[in-house]
């Protein structure tokens, strides 16, 4: 019987359709649909330096509270990649409702390169790593780089976290389902 139901779900996610707009985008459309009903919070990864660069995500946790640890997940064939190797740390900007035009910006491809990039934008450099940290997010993490793990086509960046800020927001932005969406802080699950 178990493995009738294994059999069954495995059949339910073959037979998902990715969307029009991701057709061969993925070589696991199924797995990037069920991975859709996942809600995330949307944050916007910085690196400084001489490769300056920033790049919208979603794939990222806390790991540990001692040490302070957070991990992101980058593809390595983004540009995002090399300019955390080479800077050695990241900025962390978690984006509060309203940022959906900032979260589009760094993940368009079309954007200027280096640090022009941000000249759109407001932002100051993090005091310890040199990261941009973007105005008007809930709030910045600075991280050193302190591992760099293998996970597949990405690699899985361990930041140990040296500084912290919180921005004055309540409202967060968050994405499921291929769409934005904002969460008041005050709301709580019954």
């Amino acid at each position: 019987m178990g493995d009738e139901r294994e059999s069954s779900e495995t059949t339910v996610l073959k037979r998902l359709r990715p969307s029009p707009a991701r057709r061969g985008f993925s070589p696991q459309p199924g797995l990037r649909q069920v991975m859709a009903q996942f809600a995330t919070g949307v944050t916007v990864l910085t690196a400084g330096g001489e490769d300056a660069h920033g790049m919208t995500a979603n794939a990222f946790s806390s790991v540990s509270l001692e040490p302070p640890m957070v991990l992101c997940c980058v593809s390595k064939a983004a540009r995002m990649h090399s300019s955390i190797i080479t800077a050695g740390a990241f900025g962390v900007n978690i984006l509060a409702a309203g940022q959906q035009d900032l979260s589009k910006y760094f993940a368009d491809w079309r954007r200027p390169d280096g640090l022009a990039q941000f000249d759109a934008v407001g932002w100051t450099p993090g005091a310890h790593t040199g990261a941009p940290l973007l105005n008007g997010t809930l709030a910045w993490l600075e991280c050193e780089l302190a591992e760099t793990l293998e996970g597949g086509d990405h690699s899985i960046f361990l930041g140990r976290v040296v500084a912290t800020s919180r921005g004055t927001g309540d409202h967060a932005l968050v994405f499921y389902g291929g769409g934005y969406h904002e969460v008041d802080g005050r709301a709580r699950a019954a």
